[in-house]
């Protein structure tokens, strides 16, 4: 197994106080499995779909914004579209593209802390789809903690 390490050329501390780490780049599909549980993040150096067909994928976008890296494949799961998530992180509906009031069935009011939508998700004064992690709507959270729960 060959293990290629990326570093800073300089042993200091990056400005913020995360340490540089290491980053492997496994050469052979082998050795995928014992990395896989040992390293958290590392480069594939070959292509762990045998099957899977890149002529379907343009590597060029009509797009003057087109980002550099393109995520063709990935493993397990993702927090925010496979778990419970507040509607503002949803990765099926993206808060800062699309409207506030679409939701899938993961997400949940961030004020109420219940499923999406909730009594207030759409009401005049108090439209918690808009609610977000901001001092505002975490204050309206507070309370809404506080409040007593109704035994129905």
């Amino acid at each position: 197994m060959e293990v290629i390490e990326i570093s800073s050329s300089s042993p200091e501390k990056e400005t913020n106080g995360t340490p540089v780490r290491s980053v492997f780049c496994l050469k052979r599909r082998i050795d995928m499995e014992r990395i896989d549980l040992t390293e958290d993040c590392f480069v594939l150096d070959f292509n762990p779909f045998d099957s899977f067909d890149t002529s379907n994928i343009s590597g060029k976008s009509d797009s003057v914004d087109a980002p550099d890296l393109s995520v063709i494949a990935e493993k397990g799961q993702v927090a925010c579209r496979d778990y419970p998530h507040s509607r503002h992180l949803c990765l099926s509906f993206p808060f800062e593209t699309t409207p506030h009031e679409k939701y899938c069935e993961l997400c949940y009011c961030y004020v109420c802390d219940s499923a999406a939508p909730c009594k207030y998700w759409t009401v005049p004064n108090g439209t918690h789809c808009h609610a977000l992690d901001l001092e505002g709507w975490r204050d309206q959270r507070k309370l809404m903690k506080k409040k007593p729960v109704a035994h129905e």
